[in-house]
């Protein structure tokens, strides 16, 4: 066994089968596991301080989508969501509602596992700088992994902030979506593409102040996205 730290998972899952072999895996690792069976169970557990959740969409007392909904509307936590809907478009919708990222049913626990620390890792990894753009109209804090516009707190998920600092720290470069996918997740997985695309729309709404003529991130058809704010 090894040494328990600090950090704390959160498992969404009504299967016993499932969520026993997580639990099991993720305590060898170290981690605190509570589990929660049905999506108002969750949502009693996440006034709690979690570091991670992992999230089964289909719950016998509401849709996982209503839970991480839920979630977001008071907590940035990384969710993982545990799904056996395998069409691309529905993937997309779960992230598109704040998920960080997805894994389908049937998986290994050990690849799930390495995801789980993936997040973490980049969740906790901070240079301690602040970045400023457009005369402090958008401020990121890395240390803090706190978004600032125009002195107002912006409300981004995890991976949405791995994404924007990702493109923030590179101004003028063209990175493309399989580049931003290493960067933020440390892995490839299918459908990458439309992924990636429904982050920076999310990312759009909060920072833009005009979708259509954005200042902050900029499409490069063909191939990719563009920071374009000008560092201060």
């Amino acid at each position: 066994m090894k040494p328990m730290n600090n950090e704390k998972i959160l498992i969404v899952e009504d299967e016993r089968k499932i969520s026993d072999i997580l639990k099991s895996y993720l305590e060898r690792e170290g981690f605190g596991i509570k589990i929660a069976e049905t999506g108002r169970e969750a949502l009693r557990l996440i006034k709690d301080r979690f570091d991670l959740i992992i999230l089964d969409l289909r719950l016998p007392d509401m849709e996982g989508e209503e839970v991480c909904r839920s979630i977001r509307g008071i907590s940035d936590v990384p969710i993982i969501m545990l799904t056996a809907k395998s069409s691309e478009d529905e993937r997309v919708k779960g992230l598109g509602i704040g998920a960080d990222d997805y894994v389908i049913k049937p998986f290994s626990p050990r690849e799930l596992v390495a995801r789980v620390k993936a997040h973490l890792r980049r969740t906790q990894k901070g240079d301690k700088k602040i970045l400023s753009f457009n005369e402090g109209v958008l401020i990121i804090d890395t240390t803090s992994m706190e978004v600032r516009k125009r002195k107002e707190p912006v409300s981004l998920t995890t991976t949405e902030f791995k994404i924007l600092l990702s493109l923030a720290e590179r101004p003028g470069a063209v990175l493309n979506r399989l580049q931003l996918m290493n960067m933020v997740q440390g892995y490839d997985f299918e459908g990458y593409d439309r992924v990636i695309d429904a982050h920076i729309k999310n990312i759009r709404h909060k920072i833009e102040d005009n979708i259509q003529k954005p200042v902050f991130i900029k499409t490069i058809y063909g191939a990719g996205y563009k920071f374009i704010g000008v560092p201060d």
